[in-house]
C-alpha cells in the first residue's frame, strides 16, 4: 500500500528562511541547509523549496543552495521558483534536486511541462499552482501570488497532468500562514478530477488539518512550513497521529499503523 507523506516548505529569499501570511510579511526564519538537515532527520518524507522572488526579480534560482542540500540531505527534495527554460530544469537536476516546480513559467509557457516530461520524465515535473477565490471559482495566480491570470485553477491542474506534470502542488493564498486549515474543497475538486498525485499546501495549523485534508481533500501528501518552523508540530507526532487515525505513513523507513 502506498503512504502519504508529509512535506516542509522552505520558502526562500535572498539565501535565507523565510515565511509570511497570505504572501505577505515575510519574516525571517533560518539558513535553508541547516534546516533541510533538521527536518531530514525529524522524519519529513521529502522537502519543497522555493525561491519565492526570483520569478518576480526574473533572476536564476540559487544553485548554490540546491548543491549543498544535495550534499547534506538524503529524502528527496524539489526547487521552485525562477524555472523558465528546460536548461534551468537541467541545472537544478544535475545540482541535485530530485524535481523541479514550475508556476509562472509554465502559465506563460505551458509546453515547457510537456518538452521537461519528455527530456527528464514526468515524476521530474511538479506543477505549483496558486489559487485564489475569485467569486464562486479558484483564479491561478503567478509572480509569488502578485498577478491574476484569469485562469481557472481546476482547469489549469487538469490540463497540467495532460501536458506531462508527474504532481500537482495546490497552494491556497487564501489560507497561506493563517493556520486556520486546508483549503479542503480546492483539493478534493482537483483530487477527484486527476489521476497525478495531489500535494496540499496553505493552512496548516494543527494536526487535525492534516487529518482532515488526507481524509476529505482526498490528497496523496501534505505540505506546511510555520507549523514545522516554529516548533509548533513535531513530525513524528504528527505522522504517528495520521498513522493511529487511518492515513498510512512511513515511520523509520516502516509503515506502523493502520
Amino acid at each position: 500500500m502506498l503512504t502519504n507523506r508529509i512535506i516542509p516548505c522552505l520558502d526562500v529569499d535572498k539565501g535565507r528562511v523565510v515565511k509570511g501570511t497570505k504572501f505577505k510579511n515575510i519574516q525571517d526564519v533560518s539558513d535553508p541547509v541547516e534546516l533541510a538537515k533538521i527536518y531530514s532527520e525529524a522524519g519529513a518524507d521529502e522537502l519543497v523549496f522555493y525561491d519565492i522572488t526570483a520569478s518576480n526579480e526574473e533572476r536564476d534560482i540559487f544553485i548554490n543552495i540546491v548543491e549543498k542540500t544535495a550534499y547534506e540531505v538524503y529524502i528527496p527534495f524539489t526547487i521552485g521558483g525562477g524555472i523558465r527554460t528546460i536548461d534551468d530544469f537541467n541545472k537544478v537536476l544535475r545540482a541535485g534536486a530530485d524535481k523541479v516546480s514550475v508556476n509562472s513559467a509554465a502559465v506563460r509557457n505551458p509546453d515547457i511541462i510537456k518538452e521537461a516530461a519528455l527530456k527528464f520524465g514526468s515524476q521530474c515535473v511538479v506543477l505549483s499552482i496558486d489559487a485564489k477565490k475569485v467569486g464562486d471559482n479558484w483564479h491561478v495566480f503567478i509572480n509569488g501570488g502578485r498577478i491574476d491570470t484569469g485562469l481557472d485553477a481546476v482547469q489549469w491542474a487538469i490540463q497540467g497532468e495532460k501536458s506531462g506534470a508527474g504532481e500537482l502542488v495546490l497552494n491556497s493564498i487564501d489560507a497561506d500562514g493563517i493556520k486556520q486549515g486546508y483549503d479542503i474543497e480546492l483539493n478534493r475538486i482537483i483530487s477527484e478530477k486527476v489521476n497525478i498525485p495531489i500535494i496540499a499546501s496553505g493552512g496548516a495549523g494543527k494536526k487535525e488539518d492534516f487529518l482532515k485534508v488526507f481524509k476529505e481533500g482526498k490528497v496523496d501528501a501534505a505540505l506546511a512550513a510555520s507549523v514545522f518552523h516554529f516548533g509548533e508540530i513535531d513530525i513524528i507526532d504528527l505522522k504517528e497521529y495520521l498513522n493511529n487515525n487511518g492515513i498510512h505513513m512511513r515511520i523509520n523507513g516502516g509503515l506502523n499503523g493502520g
